[in-house]
């Protein structure tokens, strides 16, 4: 409810109204993620100031530029950028996108120990200037990142996760609605485990329109979605990024977006469920790794876990993820 100051003799009221806190966006890195996430965040009006960091001046100041020519097109806001990590000083949300780039042909978990070692060197000076923010780890190989960022960073759990499976749902969501011919927004399923190879679609939690994925038996020149069509939509799931990554070198659009969007949740208190890679403890028997699974997100980071119901094949594959990504935390000594 409003704050109420006082009533006049006519019993009329008068109120002040405490102005909105004007939330800022941090985002490391420059570079097609970064640069693009600031885009689509601003697009969005999703923080009234966007600031960019970057240790190459020249690229940060020239992104900064360019995006504040924009600003005439889009919700008010302000972006700034700089090579000094101040600039990010006092951000509610930060978004890691700095990272080691992703060649062809290679994985995401190769990339682990260029990464580890960029974010040991810049994550202790944004704890400084930003302790209160809640950290978004998007570089990849994000599961292992995070882990390895919550060990060194020091910080509570909650506040600091990866942007996990968010994006590789929307591609399973996508390709679903190719398949059956319905609106993406009518899909609903979830991409689980990590945020690579390994990762599983959750295939018994699907659905249509409120409709089970597995009963459902097509429309016209849409059939069924077989085991054999399940299996191949999982596979080009995992392997787009490695299509896009041949085809222009980076995936920035789509990752831009899903990442708009968790800052969305967690800006607006929204208590959202998505599938971020968070630390799990005793989840279905997982400890002491980061993974994606269908989760809470809120103005203070990452919450509940939910339990969803998994089949036998479902917790199998995401006890194979967890292995996975623990193995390659281990070679780095996390």
């Amino acid at each position: 409810m409003t704050e109420m100051d006082a009533f006049d003799e006519g019993g009329l009221a008068h109120i002040e109204f405490s102005p909105r806190r004007a939330a800022k966006l941090g985002i490391v890195g420059a570079g097609a993620v970064g640069s693009t996430m600031a885009f689509a965040a601003l697009m969005a009006g999703a923080a009234r100031t966007v600031a960019l960091f970057d240790i190459n001046r020249a690229k940060v100041e020239a992104e900064v530029l360019d995006l504040s020519h924009g600003i005439q097109f889009m919700p008010m806001a302000e972006v700034t950028g700089s090579d000094e990590i101040e600039v990010l000083a006092d951000s509610d949300v930060i978004m890691f996108t700095a990272g080691a780039k992703q060649k062809p042909g290679q994985s995401r978990l190769d990339l682990a120990g260029a990464t580890i070692s960029l974010v040991s060197k810049v994550l202790p000076g944004l704890v400084r200037v930003a302790p209160n923010a809640v950290y978004v780890m998007v570089t990849n190989p994000v599961d292992v990142v995070t882990y390895a960022a919550l060990k060194m960073s020091g910080l509570p759990q909650n506040q600091l996760f990866g942007s996990g499976t968010v994006l590789d749902s929307s591609r399973l969501r996508y390709l679903v609605a190719a398949e059956t011919g319905v609106a993406v927004q009518s899909v609903h399923a979830y991409v689980a485990g990590e945020h690579g190879d390994t990762e599983i679609p959750l295939w018994s939690l699907a659905s249509l329109g409120g409709m089970p994925l597995l009963e459902w038996r097509g429309v016209g020149k849409h059939g069924p979605l077989t085991a054999e069509l399940r299996e191949q939509i999982a596979r080009e799931v995992v392997e787009s990024a490695y299509k896009i990554i041949e085809g222009k070198g980076a995936t920035n659009y789509a990752i831009a977006l899903a990442g708009t969007r968790i800052v969305e949740t967690i800006l607006n208190d929204e208590h959202g469920v998505l599938p971020v890679s968070s630390l799990l403890d005793d989840y279905y028997g997982i400890s002491d790794v980061c993974l994606s699974v269908p989760t809470v997100v809120s103005a203070s980071g990452v919450g509940e876990r939910l339990a969803v119901p998994l089949s036998p094949d479902e917790l199998d594959g995401l006890r194979r993820s967890a292995d996975a990504v623990r193995e390659v935390a281990h070679r780095f000594g996390y």
